[in-house]
């Protein structure tokens, strides 16, 4: 099985902290779709002919499509890939455009889930973050997604904002359970460098919350989701039961998928490609009929680490009989090896033939997940 990743980078305003890239020229969109169909069409061998179980459209904010724009590219993936095999199709969207009008119009299409970014329910943050809507458009957004037939839906939250304490926070966590949407992503604030929020850090305008904030928001968030019946099936990521998304799972168990459209990134089990990050230099590419791309062919080692990183990320973490089939067991010695330091100080376990992190361990998942990778000659 395989996934399908569309990129659409337009967006009405820019955030203050994204670095995804993006672009506020509306006015291609129309050149966009065409060229978007060319590269699905002209890229109809990378996945070997592997049935699609999910499509994924992010951004950008790809809700800043028209339903004829999406008609268009599910006509080209239907044609040349076929959707009969696909469990999950997802629509990133911002709040303000899902208007009770539109959702119906969405509804007609193939997406069975929205994900739907309200990052917090406190106004002055929000106009902060420039975001273009508010707590209440939030709300009102995830009700009139219900009313349209939408039953699987996601919301995204950021914690650490700037001002951030452990009453809003909970607040916030308060809201979103509130809403009873089938899942929940929480991603702890990242400045950015080149992004305008970074500028205000340099600038001494906002500060970032402190490490002990920053577990203290962890614990909140996790405590407070399990305790309402979500699963915390990733390090970011809580579902109720069934509800998870395979399309982002798919990448953390290493499954093929195509990416299309400016920055976006391919893996095919060998290989990792990616778009130039350039909406202007992707269309001329595929109207001159030469996609702008890299791409890198991935060494054992290479997977070797992208697997021990991405599986320490899940519940169930790194499977030792599949890290023994797949990276032979001189890896998988040395797995064993750099972890067992880690489950004698408790940051680490072993349960059923896997090794994960422990929630003291989430905590210095970064440095743990350092410490594990293998440097050395393929």
């Amino acid at each position: 099985m395989a996934g399908i990743y569309i990129h659409i980078p337009f967006c009405k305003t820019r955030c203050i902290y994204c670095d995804f890239y993006s672009t506020t020229r509306s006015d291609l969109r129309e050149r966009y779709i065409q060229a978007l169909c060319q590269e699905l069409r002209t890229r109809h061998d990378y996945l070997k002919g592997e049935p699609i179980h999910t499509v994924y459209f992010g951004g950008g904010t790809p809700s800043q499509l028209e339903a004829e724009d999406f008609r268009l590219i599910f006509q080209t993936i239907e044609e040349t890939y076929g959707l009969d095999c696909c469990e999950e199709i997802t629509l990133e969207a911002n709040p303000d455009d899902l208007s009770p009008d539109y959702l119906t119009r969405l509804h007609d299409l193939p997406f069975n889930r929205l994900s739907i970014g309200i990052q917090t329910f406190d106004d002055p943050t929000l106009r902060l973050l420039h975001r273009r809507h508010n707590a209440a458009k939030a709300v009102e957004a995830v009700r009139h997604s219900r009313e349209a037939g939408f039953h699987n839906l996601s919301i995204d939250l950021i914690y650490g904002l700037p001002g951030e304490t452990d009453e809003r926070w909970h607040y916030d966590l308060q809201q979103a359970i509130a809403l009873k949407v089938e899942h929940i992503s929480a991603y702890h604030l990242t400045y950015e460098e080149g992004t305008p929020l970074y500028s205000l850090l340099q600038q001494h305008d906002v500060q970032e919350v402190d490490e002990d904030s920053s577990v203290r928001f962890f614990t909140l968030l996790t405590d407070s989701l399990t305790a309402a019946g979500y699963r915390h099936y990733e390090i970011s990521n809580f579902c109720l039961p069934g509800k998870h998304s395979r399309h982002n799972t798919s990448y953390w168990q290493g499954i093929p998928y195509l990416g299309c459209g400016p920055s976006a990134h391919s893996f095919n089990r060998t290989s990792r490609e990616w778009n130039v990050s350039s909406l202007e230099a992707y269309l001329t590419g595929m109207e001159n009929g030469k996609r702008n791309c890299e791409k890198e062919y991935l060494t054992l080692s290479t997977r070797y680490n992208e697997c021990i990183m991405t599986s320490l990320r899940t519940c169930q973490g790194v499977s030792l009989p599949c890290l023994r089939q797949t990276f032979g067991s001189r890896l998988e010695s040395h797995f064993r090896q750099t972890a067992t330091p880690y489950i004698i100080r408790g940051l680490l376990e072993e349960t059923d033939q896997h090794i994960r992190l422990t929630r003291k361990g989430i905590f210095v998942s970064d440095g743990i997940i350092s410490d594990l990778m293998y440097i050395g000659n393929d």
